[in-house]
């Protein structure tokens, strides 16, 4: 691919909908890189900033094609690029790190270890301590199985376990064990709690928002692994290509800034002279501005513009607008904003 071209990882699933909470589509076209194709299951293309290159896929696979350099940046949650960190350790001896650019503020879940804890009034040392003493091979099942075995592995050298049991196989639900004693996790596509509840297994790592699916099943949330979001990741080594950095750069500062802008909306009003004083008090109280109000002054009338803050419990917009009115202002106008870009200090890449 061109030195002059960033390819963009785009994610298949909830995000590529228009009609769910995500909305990657929209994200994109309000920083100004309407996608083409995308919401349809692609190819995804960039019609008007063709130096963007979309590529489709899966976020499970984004983390290895960082690795290897097939992708330039992408979008996914940080458990699957936590998971295929620790799968290239764990199966191959080639560890990599890849490098978390900026947080959607989409996608947020908990990844967590559940099991059958009903009756036994124990901490999980207690009860974990227990259960590795009385069984050689201890049995867990994840859509993330090498999440799973590091939670493991970590467990057992705090529990002074990890001589006995820290031989590990990662292996299909439910193929013949390749190992005797340590632990077996037994990768799966979905239905964690049922396996945990009818005792196929001893333990399992399961991906939830609420929880209620685990409650549903009388399971107990032994430990939280990991709270991931949806996000932008990149190869460290994308720095030693200048042209893609700059694009990288450039992608995520207008990503930043349709983030920034999604509870943000831009106040307009006008008020007489005489009560532009009582207006700036009332503004500096509140501090609905930075360094000074932004206003544009007329020959009888000064002009206001103010962002706020649209879902501020502290001054709601509606509350602020009465306020304003009653100290004189008026035609007082709000707009959405699609972006609002603070300044390049913003960016740490």
């Amino acid at each position: 691919m061109s030195e002059e071209q960033l390819i963009v990882g785009m994610p298949a699933g909830s995000l590529a909908d228009p009609n769910r909470g995500g909305n990657l589509v929209q994200l994109l076209r309000n920083a100004g890189f309407p996608s083409r194709g995308y919401e349809k299951g692609g190819p995804s293309s960039f019609p008007i900033t063709p130096f963007l290159v979309g590529w489709d896929g899966r976020p499970q696979e984004f983390g290895a094609q960082l690795a290897l350099g097939e992708i330039d940046i992408a979008i996914a949650g940080e458990d699957w690029i936590r998971e295929r960190e620790l799968e290239a350790a764990y199966e191959y001896g080639q560890p990599f790190q890849l490098t978390k650019l900026l947080s959607l503020e989409r996608g947020g879940v908990r990844l967590v270890i559940i099991g059958d804890l009903e009756g036994r009034n124990k901490d999980l040392g207690t009860w974990l301590a227990g259960l590795l003493k009385e069984k050689p091979l201890i049995t867990m099942v994840a859509e993330m199985p090498y999440l799973a075995l590091e939670w493991f592995q970590n467990q057992i050298k705090t529990l002074g376990f990890a001589n006995s049991h820290g031989q590990f196989s990662v292996q299909k639900f439910k193929t013949p064990p390749r190992i005797s004693q340590g632990i077996v996790i037994y990768e799966t596509w979905g239905k964690t709690e049922a396996k945990v509840k009818h005792g196929a297994v001893d333990l399992g790592l399961e991906i939830t928002q609420t929880g209620s699916a685990i409650r549903n099943y009388g399971l107990s949330i032994v430990s939280e692994v990991l709270q991931s979001e949806t996000a932008v990741f990149a190869n460290p080594g994308l720095k030693e290509h200048p042209a893609k950095h700059e694009l990288a750069r450039m992608f995520l500062l207008n990503l930043y800034g349709a983030i920034f802008a999604e509870d943000k909306v831009l106040m307009l009003f006008n008020a007489k002279k005489e009560f532009v004083p009582s207006i700036q008090a009332y503004l500096e109280r509140n501090r609905l501005f930075a360094d000074e109000p932004t206003i544009n002054e007329g020959l009888n009338f000064t002009e206001f513009n103010v962002q706020m803050n649209a879902t501020s419990r502290e001054l709601p917009l509606a509350k602020a607008r009465y306020e304003l009115a009653k100290l004189g202002a008026t035609n007082i106008e709000t707009i959405p904003l699609d972006s609002s870009i603070p300044g390049l200090h913003v960016l740490d890449f």
